[in-house]
């Protein structure tokens, strides 16, 4: 995201005049979440500042990294004792969708089996996805079991950056900085890695140049 991140952190970035956090946010907020965790490491003071400001729910508590960048693994396992014992929400910020008929997070919530699943994904078509250039993550069974994309070849299915986790999902993880993928793919070998299909149109904003996609696309929405 640079130049833009020379002088804000990437949540702060604003689409259509929003920051990308409080688009998560804004959908956690409808989604009946009362309390959401923040992780800050760059410029932290900026992040704080502004939801501090925000004006509305949910209520944040920050996980401080700023000594130490955990990776998208390492920063949720540090969080857990935040977070509680119970499955919760996870949206990355650079990640966010213009919804179908059927709000997201609802579905998600809806679709959780917590006999079966350690974590379920939220999936984008990679053929109708903005801002997604790549060759998708993973493939998924009638039942909405995963299995990553076989090397060398095209997958239907790209992890929007939203899941439901439990945290058991994170028992016996590394005690250093780590990929949520390392996790992913045990839940795989377990068979407990399961996935929904996003209705609607995911926006992923992970360069300057797709913000211009973006704003595009959710102008055409509301029109």
């Amino acid at each position: 995201m640079r130049p833009l991140t020379a002088t804000v952190p990437k949540p702060l970035i604003e689409v259509r005049g929003r920051a990308l956090i409080d688009h998560g946010l804004d959908a956690l907020e409808k989604a009946g979440v009362e309390e959401a965790v923040v992780n800050v490491h760059y410029l932290p003071s900026l992040l704080e500042a502004h939801l501090r400001r925000r004006p509305s729910g949910p209520a944040t508590v920050i996980s401080d990294e700023r000594e130490q960048l955990l990776d998208t693994g390492g920063g949720i396992a540090k969080a857990l004792p935040l977070i509680g014992p119970d499955p919760f929400f996870l949206l990355n910020s650079d990640s966010f969708w213009i919804e179908g008929a059927r709000p997201n997070l609802h579905w998600l919530a809806a679709s959780w089996n917590d006999m079966a699943m350690d974590a379920l994904l939220l999936l984008a078509p990679t053929v109708r996805s903005v801002g997604y250039h790549g060759v998708g993550d993973f493939r998924m069974d009638p039942n909405g079991a995963l299995r990553r994309r076989p090397e060398r070849d095209v997958a239907p299915f790209v992890y929007s950056g939203a899941a439901i986790l439990h945290p058991r999902f994170f028992d016996d993880c590394p005690d250093v900085p780590f990929s949520l993928n390392v996790l992913f793919d045990r839940a795989i070998e377990t068979g407990r890695l399961y996935g929904v299909r996003m209705d609607g149109l995911w926006l992923h904003v992970g360069t300057p140049e797709a913000i211009g996609e973006a704003e595009m696309m959710i102008a055409d929405s509301a029109a």
